[in-house]
């Protein structure tokens, strides 16, 4: 009995350190990297985030777009323009402070401020679409300044 259930609490603490890596390893950052994209379809959602990058980030309680979010977004216009067959919906996300309609109406804000610089970038308005999940499909899990940074985010996705 006793080697079962040490045999138990040493599974469950090797997956919690997986579990731990993966989460604090960047990988759902859609940062853009371009190492491992071999087998990826051109044109695919996993090629925007392997390449480009899927998302863009704000400061509390804002809908400005900064100097990374700018580069980001230059970076998906172009990957836009490269494949025209391509449709998109930018997502508003907001951390999971503040009233359910305030995110709502800032999450919208996010996701519009996205569209707009792509639009004004050349992309038709027939191939993007926005959406608000307001704090209702958080990024990353946590009540701290780290998870509400990651949450507060506009996310590109190709439909």
């Amino acid at each position: 009995m006793k080697f079962k259930l040490i045999g138990i609490f040493t599974a469950v603490a090797l997956l919690g350190a997986c579990a731990d890596k993966a989460a604090t390893s960047g990988a759902a950052t859609g940062s853009g990297a371009t190492s491992g994209t071999a087998g990826v379809t051109p044109g695919s959602q996993q090629d925007l985030v392997a390449n480009v990058g899927d998302r863009v980030f704000y400061s509390l309680d804002s809908s400005s777009l900064d100097g990374d979010a700018r580069s980001t977004l230059n970076r998906q216009a172009s990957w836009l323009a490269r494949y025209p067959q391509s449709s998109i919906q930018v997502a508003g996300n907001c951390d999971e402070r503040g009233t359910t309609e305030y995110n709502l109406a800032l999450g919208q804000r996010r996701a519009n401020a996205a569209r707009d610089y792509l639009l004004a970038r050349g992309t038709s308005s027939a191939r993007i679409t926005s959406v608000s999940y307001g704090k209702e499909r958080p990024t990353a899990l946590g009540s701290d300044e780290q998870a509400y940074a990651q949450n507060r985010n506009a996310t590109t996705s190709v439909r």
